[in-house]
């Protein structure tokens, strides 16, 4: 299968399950034009026709019903396990994938960027800062605990206030950030070692991947949602001095393989650094984290090994100011880090903590997280806020 095409098919699936399935009406029903008495198969599916009238759905255009009736089989077609199939139009059965959507497997191989050490992915070596290594380089860890040290409450024009200002935290990211960062939100501010005076806001929004967050006309609407969920809580932008950015790109099929498509994700998270320290004048430190483990992945959204690949772009973004980028130079910049690293080779886990990643913390898309996946990335976040060294001495009482 071309690399485009199964790009255009994942792009497709994407968009016709949306991002997060409920899109789908459960009892949406097929609606094969032929007549049930008809004993010949209805004629194959056309995605790019699918996918088009999927699309005009979503903006709220009105469908004809033979538009409807089209639209409505191949959201059928998708829930009974069909699956589309560039070049012959058909199908492709269940449980096939080359990277492709379609199989579940409880673990690929593949070796976490955090187990480091010898190991290598297509000649590049592992560690989270690179060449094995994932604590950062110490010049940069000098920079981070200098940013760290100047993150105190302020108040909302951003001036130090040490009894009623804010030290705001945002998220940024799409469907799957919010999911996981909105369960954080829940146990951090339960937690009675938190700062009181830390204000935690979800920005991350569903269906906003990296390239929605990047883009100069869609962008601005989205920034827009996410200083509107802030202000809701009091906070102003001068406040955010915090960032965790968790992004991808839907369908990264389409962009080629490695490392194509983690170079685009790369520009798209430097653009969105660059956005986040102009909204956010006081912006000391973002945290960065690449995708959790979707080897179970039923679509083409972005299976695997695109979601481990997404490492790859987070570690280049932090390499790139490390190597003196003057686009991230220190102070104008914010300091880029690793949050926690989120992916682990399913069932069989990772070797530095021993975390899994179970079809039971995924969705039923095998994509989004589930109730138990949502929590083990909020258990991940709390965990990291409260040790990391650059956090914990003002994310603490």
């Amino acid at each position: 299968m071309a690399l485009e095409s199964l790009g255009r098919w994942g792009l497709a699936l994407a968009l016709l399950t949306g991002l997060t399935s409920p899109a789908i009406a459960d009892d949406a029903k097929s609606a094969d034009p032929k007549p049930a008495t008809e004993t010949a198969k209805p004629d194959p599916i056309d995605w790019d026709k699918a996918r088009a009238l999927r699309a005009r759905e979503q903006r709220g255009d009105k469908l004809s019903a033979e538009e409807q009736a089209y639209l409505d089989r191949a959201k059928a077609a998708l829930r009974a396990g069909e699956r589309p199939n560039a070049g012959a139009g058909r199908p492709a059965p269940a449980g096939r994938n080359a990277g492709a959507p379609g199989e579940a497997r409880a673990s690929t191989g593949l070796v976490p960027l955090s187990d480091g050490g010898e190991a290598k992915y297509k000649n590049l070596p592992l560690g989270l800062y690179g060449d094995g290594k994932s604590d950062p380089p110490a010049a940069h860890l000098e920079k981070a605990l200098a940013a760290a040290k100047q993150i105190v409450p302020l108040d909302a024009d951003g001036k130090p206030d040490a009894a009623n200002g804010r030290v705001a935290l945002l998220s940024i990211g799409m469907s799957n950030t919010t999911q996981e960062f909105s369960k954080f939100v829940e146990i951090a501010n339960a937690d009675a070692r938190k700062n009181p005076l830390v204000t935690i806001v979800d920005g991350a929004q569903g269906g906003m991947d990296a390239a929605d967050w990047a883009d100069p006309q869609r962008g601005p609407e989205v920034w827009r949602r996410a200083e509107q969920r802030a202000a809701a809580l009091k906070v102003t932008p001068a406040q955010v001095q915090v960032v965790w950015i968790k992004q991808a790109i839907k369908g990264p099929q389409r962009l080629g393989d490695f490392p194509a498509h983690a170079d685009v994700l790369q520009k798209h998270l430097a653009t969105i650094v660059g956005l986040a320290k102009q909204r956010y004048p006081n912006l000391k430190l973002v945290y960065l984290s690449s995708r959790t483990y979707a080897g179970w992945a039923q679509s083409g959204l972005n299976p695997e090994p695109y979601a481990y690949e997404s490492a790859f772009s987070v570690r280049g973004l932090i390499g790139q100011q490390v190597a003196g980028d003057r686009g991230l130079a220190y102070g104008d910049a914010p300091v880029l880090l690793w949050g926690p690293y989120l992916w682990t080779d399913g069932t069989k886990g990772r070797a530095a903590d021993k975390v899994t990643w179970e079809q039971a913390d995924t969705a039923r898309d095998g994509t989004h997280p589930s109730d138990s996946g949502r929590r083990k990335v909020a258990d991940m976040l709390l965990n990291f806020f409260t040790t990391d060294p650059t956090a914990k001495g003002w994310f603490l009482k």
